[in-house]
């Protein structure tokens, strides 16, 4: 699947094109987003039930920390550097997997109840064939969700992403899950209190169901 030409040519371009497992050679044993960031996700993920103990949950560009906030049935974590999959505490599988080099994921069809994508859609070069997988290895009426802030390695996000605001970055998410195909409509929402008197890291959630 190639890249939907309704996209201008440098979306998704990034400042730093050399290969991410350069970048993401040395581990970081660090939270991405604040306290108050981190506790929206957890709240999110108890309120889909995608933590619950019969879960089957994928997590995709993962690290030390997947911010559940109770162990579900099974957590396989994919990421770029195994010491820090290896340092996650609730995941029972690892997988070391650079996406946007083969955005294919080695699970059988229909094999996760939930996947979820916190703080890193953002630096995908091939979104639309990531989520496209992702719904394949979804099992009918599993749930995707996919949150991010607006804090980010720049040289790494892609450049419709640095071009654009946080209101547009939920339209974008919800755009790749629609192309990729084989999801309901997403919907998509602030997980933290209105800026006007909230001064910490935002956090936006994109969710869907596979249909």
């Amino acid at each position: 699947m190639s890249q939907p030409t309704a996209y201008p040519e440098w979306f998704f371009d990034r400042d730093d094109p050399t290969p991410d497992g350069d970048f993401y050679d040395v581990p970081r044993l660090v939270t991405h987003i604040d306290a108050g960031a981190i506790a929206a996700v957890g709240g999110l993920y108890t309120e889909l039930g995608v933590d619950a103990p019969q879960q089957r949950v994928l997590d995709l560009m993962s690290s030390w920390v997947s911010h559940l906030r109770r162990p579900p049935g099974e957590l396989v974590v994919v990421g770029m550097n195994a010491a820090e999959l290896d340092a996650n505490p609730l995941a029972t599988d690892r997988v070391v997997r650079d996406l946007n080099v083969d955005p294919r994921l080695p699970f059988p069809d229909a094999s996760f109840d939930a996947a979820l994508c916190c703080v890193s859609v953002d630096y995908l070069v091939r979104p639309i064939e990531v989520l496209a997988e992702t719904a394949r290895v979804l099992r009918p009426g599993g749930t995707v969700v996919i949150t991010f802030s607006n804090r980010c390695f720049p040289t790494k996000a892609i450049h419709g992403w640095l071009a654009t605001d946080d209101p547009a970055h939920t339209a974008i998410v919800a755009d790749y899950l629609r192309r990729a195909g084989g999801f309901d409509e997403p919907q998509t929402s602030r997980r933290t209190p209105d800026p006007a008197y909230y001064r910490g890291d935002p956090l936006y959630a994109v969710v869907a169901r596979r249909s």
